[in-house]
């Protein structure tokens, strides 16, 4: 399974959990397929071809924009949305959340029906959107 981090969050943080996940998963950062003022439309359409594609998104914005949400379901990728109050945690805290909450994520995603949503807490807890 491979989990795509977009540009809400750092490329550090999906460097470090790739590391921790391979070779059973593989976690990629949009500023290692795509510039990093590439629009959120523009990605997900070129991620729709392609298989296996976990999202991870700090932009909840995605699901209000209406050609960000036709993109999204086409594409139709299950997608972790993570809830106001991941993005403004200080760094190492973000770490220390992510590396902990990240098995279960997995386990979510392989159970998840193909385009499935969920949103992800501060405070670590999966919940369905």
């Amino acid at each position: 399974m491979r989990f795509f981090f977009d540009n809400n969050l750092s490329p550090k943080l999906a460097r470090s959990l790739d590391v921790l996940v391979e070779p059973e998963h593989r976690v990629t950062h949009l500023k290692e397929r795509f510039s990093a003022n590439t629009p959120d439309t523009v990605w997900m359409g070129a991620l729709a071809g392609e298989e296996d594609w976990v999202i991870v998104s700090g932009d909840l914005q995605i699901r209000k924009n209406p050609h960000e949400i036709k993109a999204w379901q086409e594409a139709g990728h299950t997608t972790f949305f993570l809830k106001k109050g991941w993005i403004d945690l200080p760094r190492w805290d973000q770490v220390w959340k992510f590396a902990k909450a990240f098995p279960e994520l997995i386990a979510t995603a392989e159970r998840a029906r193909k385009g499935s949503a969920f949103f992800l807490t501060p405070n670590g807890k999966i919940e369905e959107a």
